[in-house]
């Protein structure tokens, strides 16, 4: 190499490994677990098992940690939004008995539709026990 060629290393192998989510930064899978106190006021079974958490982004404002959620429902029309975005937050956000969070924000996302498809094991398991053909 000559003193004007610097030594590159590409990809992965020259790249710092991401940071470890640290007691501010809760885990994504933390926060999924914490979601599955979130039920459909409609079937009964959380929204996890559901398949209506379609993701979640966690990051850091000037208010705190903030957690994205991107939901869906089984239909457009339901009516139980506002349900379900107190459940989350409910489940997510610090208060008196602690949380995850300092904030929720719910996308409500509606591609690609909801579908039976999208139900866990653990949710048709669920929807069985209650007597519905899934």
């Amino acid at each position: 190499m000559t003193e004007t060629e610097t030594d590159t290393t590409r990809g992965a192998e020259g790249m710092p490994d991401a940071p470890a989510p640290t007691a501010e930064t809760p885990s994504i899978d933390d926060l999924e677990e914490a979601m599955r106190d979130v039920v459909d006021p409609e079937l009964g079974i959380n929204v996890v098992d559901l398949g209506l958490l379609y993701g979640i982004d966690v990051h850091h404002e000037d208010t705190g940690t903030v957690a994205t959620l991107d939901l869906t429902l089984t239909s457009a029309a339901c009516p139980l939004t506002d349900v379900i975005e107190d459940q989350s937050r409910a489940a997510l956000t610090r208060g008196p008995g602690g949380g995850l969070v300092d904030d929720v924000r719910i996308n409500w996302v509606w591609m690609p539709p909801w579908g039976p498809d999208k139900i866990t094991d653990d949710g048709r398991e669920q929807l069985r026990a209650l007597g519905f053909t899934v």
